[in-house]
């Protein structure tokens, strides 16, 4: 009876082991605990307690599990969208969606930034798409419109991709923020005097309240081409 209990326990957790869906989640946990360079087939095997065969079932190689990885991410911001929103919020939802996930995940940021084209930028990108056609942009605009917004996100998947390769985990922002301003005040003002006069306000700023601020003046732009029109 003891024997036949743990092959049942033991087949149980083999069959757990063998959902791709069970492989993703625990190479999130990895992700977000340690990072990129902590995520290896044996890290996952020891975690899921099974073998390496029954991944390389699911998930031939590193790359494509990174990329089902940041699928399910993505996917997920995609997925809690209020689809009754008007098509501004919307984009806004999406925006800002994307924000909170690669502040939650920052190797995500490196993945994209990695592959613009990745599949989960797809998604993204008909998103937008979807809800300009519906703000009544002209067709002519909708593409320039979606880049923009396209490239903005772009750019802040690089920016999260550079901080989380060159600053260690547990860094203070705040005192990391202070000494870059620190080394701005330092600067010649006749040849920077625009960042000498920002500078103080490095240390303190909010990510996010200045993310909301640049999508506000693509979203102007958006709707004065449809005044335009």
């Amino acid at each position: 009876m003891v024997a036949m209990a743990t092959k049942t326990q033991r087949a149980e957790r083999r069959t757990d082991a063998l959902s791709k869906e069970r492989i993703v989640e625990a190479a999130i946990d990895i992700l977000d605990a340690d990072g990129e360079g902590a995520l290896t087939f044996r890290a996952l095997t020891a975690r899921l307690a099974t073998g390496a065969g029954a991944i390389y079932w699911h998930v031939a190689n590193k790359g494509e599990l990174l990329a089902a990885t940041t699928n399910d991410v993505i996917a997920r911001v995609m997925a809690e969208l209020d689809r009754g929103a008007q098509p501004r919020e919307a984009i806004r939802a999406i925006a800002v969606g994307v924000f909170d996930a690669l502040d939650a995940h920052p190797w995500v940021g490196a993945q994209l930034s990695r592959e613009p084209w990745h599949s989960a930028m797809l998604q993204i990108f008909e998103g937008f798409g979807e809800q300009l056609e519906a703000l009544g942009v002209p067709p002519r605009a909708q593409f320039d419109c979606a880049s923009a917004l396209l490239n903005y996100i772009l750019g802040l998947a690089g920016q999260y991709a550079a901080g989380a390769r060159l600053v260690p985990p547990g860094t203070d922002r705040t005192a990391f923020l202070a000494s870059v301003a620190a080394q701005w005040a330092q600067l010649d003002e006749a040849e920077y005097p625009f960042l000498l006069r920002v500078a103080g306000q490095l240390p303190g700023h909010d990510d996010r309240e200045q993310f909301l601020a640049g999508l506000n003046l693509i979203l102007a732009g958006i709707a004065a081409t449809r005044d335009v029109s």
